[in-house]
């Protein structure tokens, strides 16, 4: 059985966020860049529902890790990120 693909916006939508490409960028403007020894479900800006919900998603290596990942990455390159 194949693990399901997650994407970005379907991670906000869990997450209860707007989950359109201008939403996202804007997130990712407004939040970042994240510091280095800051893991990303410790941020200040997740509530605690969204906090629990990265934590055991991470803990467990579930199908969402990989595109937290992706959100890490991007929070922590903010706005010098590569375009595309």
């Amino acid at each position: 059985m194949e693990s399901p693909v997650h994407t970005l916006p379907s991670l906000f939508k869990q997450l209860g966020l707007p989950d359109d490409a201008t939403s996202i960028e804007r997130f990712v403007a407004v939040h970042s860049p994240l510091k280095p020894e800051l893991k990303l479900e410790d941020a200040f800006f997740w509530t605690d529902s969204q906090k629990a919900f990265l934590r055991e998603e991470i803990l467990e290596d579930a199908d969402w890790a990989q595109v937290m990942d992706e959100l890490n990455l991007l929070l922590r390159a903010g706005r010098d990120r590569p375009a595309g």
